[in-house]
């Protein structure tokens, strides 16, 4: 079974966090159900904003409601702080660069 070390020790990576990390990256990549999931999971638990788990889903805002509406999962409309709008703002400006 081929570990991460291997790849370190093949010099093709500095190190183990960066094979993770690579490998998460690509994982998610080709599994959008995962990114999906993630980010239903981060937006239930871990309080992040809409505009970021649309941006984790690989989704735009309006669709990332629409999931969210289809799970049954109430969207939490417009950023409480400053800090938040700040950071929708960003994200929203991420997605229409890309």
């Amino acid at each position: 079974m081929l570990r991460a070390r291997d790849l370190v020790e093949a010099r093709l990576y500095p190190s183990e966090d960066d094979v993770i990390r690579d490998a998460l990256r690509y994982l998610l990549r080709d599994r959008p159900d995962l990114r999906i999931s993630l980010a239903l999971y981060r937006y239930e638990h871990e309080d992040i904003s809409l505009g970021k788990a649309a941006a984790l889903a690989g989704v735009s805002w309006a669709q990332m409601k629409q999931i969210l509406l289809e799970r049954g999962i109430q969207p939490r409309l417009g950023p409480e702080t400053m800090e938040e709008a700040e950071q929708e703002v960003s994200t929203l400006r991420q997605c229409f660069e890309e």
